[in-house]
């Protein structure tokens, strides 16, 4: 258990590196931003598909589709769908947007027929949900707080705000499904090993980031936008913060959280992506130059103690 928690943790610090790259670049749309990230993790992975060459070639059809699918929903659409999301409502309420998946992915893989043996009854598994969520709500709170402040100095607009909200949801969903189905998928086929399925999943993935940079490259270029093809207006900064997260928290980042997902219950695991909230809102804090306010300091304690008491919930289901 403690190695899971450990994984799930490490997964979050690597993840939480990706809601400061669309602030870094802002003149990127969040597609770009999404398809130079998974071509960066699918170069990446060519190296240990090189030194696997056997675990690779033993993966099935199903393996392959199965790898297609998870990456689709869970690397390129989630990701597209964050940076959008950030650029349009600033980074702190996207994160907690995406902080309400540990509510979620509880509710559902808690809910989910045919799966018994992962569930909890619902009276036990509420404390931890409720704390998360006020939590999450808290910090949510202050962030509409800090926009009306800002007034004329906001650069964001209410549409956008709520347009970034909305986009942020679809994210939500993205990621409702991606961890469900992607700890289910390795706890049925125990002999695939975490690294190999990460490895796996960025291969499935580069054709697709690759036809979408691309393509999109070639849209702007002919569509008399300022992009450089297919790099965009800073293709040295692009590409070296996308090489970075490509390794950092694509490759890195799956193959903890495949670990985790071995060795943890999903409702669980489902809980710990609080982790990644609790990064992303660390890293976004820091980028701003501020500290957090009393009423986002609470909603991230409120984030801790309802880890704490997810933690306590499934111990006894754990050897």
């Amino acid at each position: 258990m403690l190695t899971g928690l450990l994984c799930a943790l490490g997964a979050g610090l690597m993840w939480g590196l990706v809601f400061i790259a669309p602030l870094l670049l802002p003149d990127y749309p969040g597609l770009m931003l999404s398809f130079g990230r998974y071509v960066a993790f699918g170069l990446i992975a060519l190296a240990p598909a090189l030194l696997h060459r056997k675990r690779i070639a033993a993966l099935s059809k199903a393996d392959w589709r199965a790898a297609l699918k998870l990456s689709l929903v869970g690397n390129l659409l989630y990701y597209a769908a964050l940076a959008t999301a950030i650029q349009l409502a600033d980074a702190p309420l996207p994160t907690m947007l995406i902080g309400t998946l540990p509510v979620v992915i509880s509710v559902f893989s808690n809910w989910s027929p045919g799966h018994a043996s992962e569930s909890v009854a619902w009276r036990r598994l509420a404390p931890s949900l409720l704390i998360i969520f006020i939590g999450i709500l808290c910090v949510n709170a202050a962030e509409l707080k800090h926009m009306q402040q800002a007034g004329s100095g906001n650069t964001r607009s209410m549409g956008d705000y709520l347009l970034g909200c909305l986009i942020a949801l679809g994210g939500v969903a993205a990621w409702t499904w991606y961890p469900i189905v992607n700890a289910r998928y390795l706890r049925a086929n125990p002999h695939i090993s975490p690294s190999t399925w990460a490895t796996a999943q960025g291969l499935a993935v580069l054709p697709l980031a690759l036809i979408g940079l691309f393509s999109y490259g070639a849209y702007q270029k002919l569509s008399g936008g300022s992009y450089s093809f297919p790099f965009g207006p800073r293709p040295l900064q692009f590409v070296g913060l996308m090489l970075f997260i490509g390794l950092s928290a694509s490759w890195i980042g799956t193959l903890l959280w495949n670990k985790a997902s071995q060795r943890l219950p999903t409702a669980l695991l489902a809980q710990l992506i609080v982790f990644e909230t609790l990064s992303a809102l660390l890293y976004a804090f820091i980028f701003r130059g501020a500290v957090p306010g009393v009423q986002v300091m609470a909603g991230i304690v409120l984030l801790c103690i309802g880890i704490i008491f997810g933690v306590r919930t499934f111990q006894h289901q754990i050897p």
